[in-house]
């Protein structure tokens, strides 16, 4: 059994049920368990000196679009709104096809694992016809990389004939979409504890899949013993499109179709009304907060400290508008700080939002947390660094109220070290930029 010692760590911000911070402590790892927490000094295959290292549970993203990364800095689209947008890029995501997903799906994990995040759930709902098993090369690239994966099985059975945003040419029937959906279950889904890999079901939108899909899709995950997981209250347009159409508030018309409880979380959440949000905490139903992507598209401004104070269980997601957590993270302290002054959640509070509250979405109990018995997923970031200069007083809040620019030092994940002073150990980060590259201009010339 392979062992790491991380000895004499500067700080270890815990976020474990007591919010313990180690000073100067050690954390020893048991191939993928942590095993040990404390002053004592242990023997070990590997050890890696954290004098001036600040170790944080690795982050969660609960909620990505990994394909669009090939798309996210197109000149024609950046001053758009959400419906607009998604109409001018519809034509090219028709385009996908395994290239594309793969070496999106790679590239965005890296860049994931150098900014601290151990764990990405990504919502892959663009199926092209003759496209080959997409989800398959995105488990590939994850694989690779030795990212901690959760695909979310996206699908759309509503397309422009029925009034809807997607081409004809994207959407697929409910039969295809459930009949893929259970194989992927029953080909990728592993429950245990300290699984790599997982499927939830998940389709697009109310603005792209039917009632029925939405109604079977939560009657087939919860045969399965899966997650259910979809955008809801995104933008104004889509509030008005459910009120108008179904004469119900969004998480009304949710619970209708049975997508609320304690295994179902929504993207973004923007539109969310009191008596939605009450809807929530009641059921425990849950929201991945996505800032970057929110502020982006211009769609406002999440009710984040108000989810809280209610106990309603939210994560962090990045939203496909970057694979960078740490920047979503200091960008969710910031944009509250502004919307809602002294009733913002603190930089600690955010950090257990990203790690805690994400685990929470995806149903981990084995994740989000240093503690013993939990799995071997952190981030360090060292010190020393001239940004950081300053920044030692509030350890647990550094990464919100100062920030952490560039690449972490150091991201383990399943007691694997896969960035080492700021650099991907799992794969030649160079190639794999220009083959990223190289698949993104065949992609957009097609």
């Amino acid at each position: 059994m392979a062992t790491l010692l991380i000895r004499n760590a500067r700080y270890i911000v815990s976020c474990d049920d007591k919010d313990t911070l180690w000073e100067h402590a050690n954390l020893f790892i048991r191939d993928n368990v942590i095993e040990y927490i404390g002053e004592r000094r242990m023997q070990a295959d590997q050890c890696i000196d954290a004098s001036d290292l600040i170790l944080y549970p690795g982050l969660i993203n609960t909620h990505h679009h990994l394909f669009r990364i090939f798309s996210r800095n197109l000149p024609e689209v950046q001053s758009m709104g959400l419906l607009p947008w998604l109409r001018a890029l519809y034509g090219m995501w028709r385009h996908l096809d395994g290239e594309s997903v793969y070496w999106s799906s790679l590239a965005g994990m890296g860049e994931l694992l150098k900014s601290g995040c151990t764990t990405c759930l990504d919502h892959h709902y663009v199926f092209p016809a003759g496209a080959g098993d997409l989800l398959a090369n995105q488990f590939r690239a994850a694989a690779l990389a030795g990212m901690r994966f959760h695909a979310a099985r996206g699908s759309m059975d509503l397309s422009e004939k029925d009034g809807a945003l997607p081409p004809d040419s994207l959407v697929q029937s409910m039969d295809e979409i459930l009949a893929d959906s259970e194989r992927l279950v029953k080909v990728w889904h592993d429950e245990s504890r300290f699984s790599m890999r997982q499927v939830a079901l998940a389709p697009c939108s109310l603005f792209s899949a039917s009632a029925d899909l939405m109604r079977e899709s939560a009657a087939l995950a919860r045969r399965l013993g899966v997650r259910l997981h979809t955008h809801a209250a995104g933008t104004r347009d889509e509030e008005r499109y459910v009120l108008e159409r179904f004469g119900m508030r969004p998480a009304a018309y949710l619970a209708a179709l049975g997508w609320t409880g304690t295994d179902v979380w929504y993207a973004q959440g923007i539109r969310l009304d009191d008596s939605d949000l009450h809807l929530l905490a009641e059921t425990g139903t849950g929201v991945a907060h996505c800032p970057v992507s929110n502020m982006q598209r211009a769609s406002g401004v999440c009710r984040v400290p108000e989810m809280l104070r209610l106990g309603i269980p939210v994560g962090l997601g990045s939203d496909g508008a970057s694979s960078n957590l740490l920047e979503e993270l200091r960008t969710a302290y910031l944009l509250h700080r502004l919307a809602a002054g002294t009733g913002a959640p603190d930089g600690y509070q955010l950090l257990k939002l990203a790690t805690r509250g994400s685990a929470q979405l995806l149903g981990r109990d084995d994740l989000g947390a240093l503690a013993p018995n939990m799995a071997a997923d952190l981030f360090a970031v060292s010190l020393d660094k001239l940004a950081l200069v300053g920044a030692q007083f509030d350890p647990k809040a550094l990464l919100c109220t100062v920030g952490c620019g560039g690449p972490v030092d150091y991201t383990i994940v399943n007691g694997v070290a896969v960035v080492q002073k700021g650099e991907l150990t799992t794969f030649d980060e160079a190639r794999a930029a220009a083959r990223a590259n190289l698949a993104a201009r065949r992609y957009l010339r097609r």
